[in-house]
C-alpha cells in the first residue's frame, strides 16, 4: 500500500472515531460515508446500512430544497439544535473534488452546557 492510501485509510479511520457524527453525500443526494456516530443517530432509520440511499428518500421537500440550494449557493447551512437531552451544533456545507462541488457534509457535534467564548481579535 502506497503512503497515499494509507494516509487516506488513517484519515477514514480519524472520521470514525471523533466524537461528532459525520454524514457525506454527492451531488445527486446520495449518502456515501456515515462514521458510527452518525450511523448510531440513525439506528431507527437502518443506521450505517443506509449508505448508498439517497435522502430524498427521508427527507422533506423542503429540506431536499435547502440542500439543493447549499450545492447551488455553497453557502452552509449552520446552526444549533436541541433534541434528547442534548445541545448540537449542526454545520452543514458543500465538499468539492477537483475545484467543483461534489456534494455536502453533516457535521452534528455534541455541545456542553456551558461553553467559553473567547475573544481573540
Amino acid at each position: 500500500m502506497d503512503q497515499q492510501s494509507k494516509d487516506l485509510e488513517s484519515i477514514i479511520e480519524a472520521f470514525g472515531t471523533i466524537g461528532a457524527a459525520l454524514t457525506i453525500c454527492d451531488k445527486d443526494l446520495v449518502l456515501l460515508y456515515m462514521n458510527d456516530k452518525s450511523g448510531a443517530a440513525f439506528d431507527s432509520q437502518g443506521g450505517l446500512s443506509l449508505v448508498g440511499s439517497n435522502l430524498e428518500a427521508c427527507h422533506k421537500p423542503e429540506s431536499v430544497a435547502a440542500m439543493r440550494k447549499m450545492l447551488t449557493t455553497e453557502k452552509p447551512n449552520v446552526y444549533t439544535v436541541f433534541k434528547q437531552g442534548s445541545k448540537k451544533l449542526i454545520w452543514q456545507g458543500v465538499w468539492k473534488s477537483g475545484g467543483s462541488v461534489g456534494g455536502l457534509v453533516e457535521i452534528s457535534i455534541p455541545l456542553p452546557d456551558e461553553i467559553p467564548h473567547f475573544d481573540r481579535g
